[in-house]
């Protein structure tokens, strides 16, 4: 049995599924065990607990949290296995029945990961805690570092959509957030730590401050204030959220990045109602029109769903059609399956699989195509680029303020280090543009 007096310099191990705010999550998970005396466990070394932060968007990400699961207890079969996140709120106890599970924490109980492992007993049946998901709303902010030189700042949790596919207001609950000077204050702790750039994360972060009385438009210009060496970035934020206010602004601002992340999931508005979307494509063609009237370079992502019930190929086709119409620079592609408790298993009209498959390829590839289009269009051009510590051989990669990834020739003391250059030609795998000497 784990007891508090015995937490000192014991060795912990931690993976993270799924979207950057579960990264977020499980760093300041990980300070709260370093505080309390734990370190990272090294290769080579014995962890004596291991964190598997989860995800439960799609079938195929449950089946990945199962696989690490699996690789995990292989790698440390004597070690303390404590699964959390989206997965674990969701399905706790299916979970506790893979073999090498100790603890189950839902989303309110991962925070308190300490006191769990004081009472654990690894000699008996693996146990879950969890809260019912409409009693959770306090928000609990976390920045994390990835392994580059980005951080990502959680400014929101939860979701009040409840879209007909999907299952995350199920696993994180309502939308609540802190306060705007709460963030900032958290952002100052990271720009003190040394970060550069520092993405804003959520699972709805236009919602921000809807229990506040504050706005999401308000947190961005008061990071946009802080006068420090630092840039932000917006993660994915709905076309509805995305006023035209922030966008003008952001085409003028000192830190926030020429750079959006906006789902669509669908390009016609038949499936956007079937999904219970709160825009039409009208609208998000306007947002896109809008970011690149006023910053033409601008990257724009955007989230597609691909073979949802009610998607017939007809519907698929004038998705595409939209879609491919759109100055948008890169599609992340999502393959729909089903969701246990969502409302979309009422529509009668399904897609099979091997269809569903075939629609993400052509939709991927059209998204290379956008993706080559739009990095051609920036050759020549000149842009500060923020430098990580990736390796490539010789090389070294950063990104450009407006997201392209470019490369250099390696060293060491550029390492998030931000350097203005002009961007040459493709480098020899195709991924990234080679700076101009």
């Amino acid at each position: 049995m784990i007891d508090n007096n015995i937490f000192h310099n014991k060795k912990v191990a931690f993976h993270t599924l799924g979207c950057k705010l579960n990264f977020a999550e499980t760093s300041a998970i990980g300070k709260k065990m370093a505080e309390e005396g734990f370190v990272k466990v090294r290769p080579g070394e014995e962890a004596d607990v291991c964190v598997i932060n989860t995800c439960t968007v799609t079938d195929t990400a449950d089946r990945k949290c199962r696989q690490a699961i699996g690789k995990f207890h292989r790698m440390y079969p004597n070690s303390i296995m404590v699964i959390t996140g989206c997965y674990a709120q969701l399905k706790p106890e299916e979970i506790t029945k893979i073999e090498g599970v100790d603890l189950v924490l839902g989303a309110n109980e991962k925070f308190s990961i300490l006191e769990y492992l004081r009472d654990i007993d690894p000699e008996k049946p693996a146990e879950f805690h969890t809260t019912k998901i409409n009693q959770i709303k306090e928000f609990k902010p976390s920045c994390s570092r990835d392994d580059r030189t980005r951080y990502f700042l959680k400014v929101q949790d939860g979701c009040d959509y409840y879209c007909t596919y999907c299952t995350i207001p199920f696993a994180r609950g309502r939308s609540r957030s802190a306060s705007v000077a709460e963030t900032v204050a958290i952002a100052h702790e990271a720009i003190d730590a040394g970060a550069k750039e520092i993405v804003l994360t959520g699972v709805n972060i236009g919602d921000f401050g809807v229990h506040t009385d504050e706005t999401f438009f308000d947190l961005v210009k008061d990071l946009d204030n802080i006068e420090r060496d630092v840039r932000f970035r917006i993660s994915s934020i709905e076309p509805n959220l995305l006023t035209d206010e922030i966008i003008e602004y952001v085409a003028t601002s000192k830190r926030i990045m020429p750079h959006f992340h906006i789902p669509l999931q669908s390009g016609t508005n038949e499936v956007l109602k079937l999904m219970r979307r709160k825009y039409n494509r009208e609208l998000f063609a306007h947002k896109v029109e809008k970011i690149k009237s006023l910053m033409p370079h601008a990257f724009i992502g955007v989230d597609v769903i691909v073979g949802v019930r009610g998607e017939t190929p007809e519907l698929f086709e004038a998705s595409c059609q939209f879609i491919d119409s759109l100055d948008v620079s890169q599609l992340h592609v999502f393959t729909y399956s089903e969701r246990t408790g969502t409302k979309m298993l009422e529509i009668e009209q399904n897609t099979p699989v091997v269809e569903r498959k075939k629609r993400s390829d052509i939709l991927h590839l059209l998204s290379e195509k956008k993706t080559k289009a739009f990095y051609e269009s920036q050759m020549g051009k000149t842009y500060p680029i923020l430098w990580e510590s990736r390796r490539f051989g010789d090389n070294m990669v950063g990104f450009t303020n407006n997201y392209i990834r470019a490369e250099r020739s390696y060293d060491k003391d550029m390492i998030n280090k931000v350097q203005e250059v002009t961007l040459g030609e493709w480098n020899s795998d195709g991924s990234a543009l080679v700076i101009k000497a």
